[in-house]
């Protein structure tokens, strides 16, 4: 848990609110010139032993959602591979360096995983690692906003929404899973846009739609041999990918019933339980952590 969260405070003041200064940046985006800057946890994430040896593997790991969730696995006991993308090779240091922090074995490897090839080869990278995969994270994903419609919305964008949010998942889903034991477990992140699209995000939102129907056919499937899955659907979270694929990040989060974006370190926990045996009668669950936007 979180040593901040452990007084109670009241959500809608616990980060910053918007308005936000406008920024942007180009894709895929960075960390450091990000105003608020983003709470992965640094200071606050204190572990408790919930994953201890646990063998890891969590795409999009260089920043966001993913980074702090690379820093919460490792401070639970957790070893980490995490990808990233070839220009983020300085966001990966970060992670792996926090990941090492934490006592815990780190190994990033750049990764494009709208490939085949390249997620068979993620995870044998992570059995030649670590013996054995004992949960995947697929976090990784690409949206890019079309506020002009569905003519703006080109087939080569189209197509690398789908293949890196939904190809990659189930390539990685499928090589992975031979090594995955009993009581191990698979966890996708999905998104309120997979319930409530908002029409300038149709492509990536209709890709988060399909994670939620992966996830609960998947979980089905993979039931009798003991290995659970599930997915988290967060609202709106402040990461690098916002200003770089936004066209306004001023009243980012605003929407939301709490005011305000979520920071990525709110939504690690949700990632450490759905991993730990505290979850064990948990599956095809999508575990929504949207700031009190209702969804079915």
């Amino acid at each position: 848990m979180a040593d901040d969260q452990h007084d109670q405070q009241n959500p809608t003041e616990q980060y910053p609110r918007p308005d936000f200064a406008s920024q942007d940046q180009p894709h895929p985006g960075w960390t450091g010139p990000m105003d608020p800057p983003p709470d992965h946890g640094e200071e606050s994430y204190r572990g408790s032993g919930r994953l201890v040896g646990r063998r890891t593997v969590v795409t999009g790991g260089d920043s966001g959602i993913g980074r702090a969730v690379a820093l919460a696995f490792a401070r639970e006991g957790a070893d980490v591979l995490f990808t990233h993308l070839a220009e983020e090779q300085d966001e990966a240091r970060e992670t792996s360096r926090l990941v090492e922090d934490a006592g815990r074995k780190a190994v990033a490897v750049s990764c494009d995983i709208r490939e085949e090839g390249n997620c068979r080869a993620l995870i044998d990278r992570a059995v030649a690692e670590f013996g054995g995969i004992d949960v995947l994270v697929n976090n990784a994903a690409y949206q890019m906003a079309q506020p002009d419609g569905i003519e703006a919305i080109t087939t080569e964008q189209f197509d690398r929404v789908v293949r890196t949010n939904l190809y990659g998942m189930f390539w990685l889903t499928k090589f992975a899973l031979p090594h995955i034991p009993e009581g191990g477990s698979v966890i996708n992140t999905t998104s309120v846009q997979a319930y409530k699209p908002s029409p300038h995000l149709l492509d990536y939102a209709t890709t988060k739609g399909a994670i939620v129907t992966f996830t609960q056919g998947l979980a089905q499937m993979v039931a009798e041999r003991g290995v659970r899955v599930n997915a988290v659907a967060p609202g709106p979270v402040w990461t690098p990918l916002i200003p770089a694929t936004l066209p306004d990040t001023a009243e980012f989060g605003k929407q939301s019933p709490l005011g305000r974006p979520a920071q990525p370190a709110e939504l690690a926990p949700a990632y450490v339980y759905l991993a730990s045996q505290e979850a064990g009668y948990v599956t095809a669950e999508i575990l929504n952590a949207t700031g009190g936007t209702p969804l079915p």
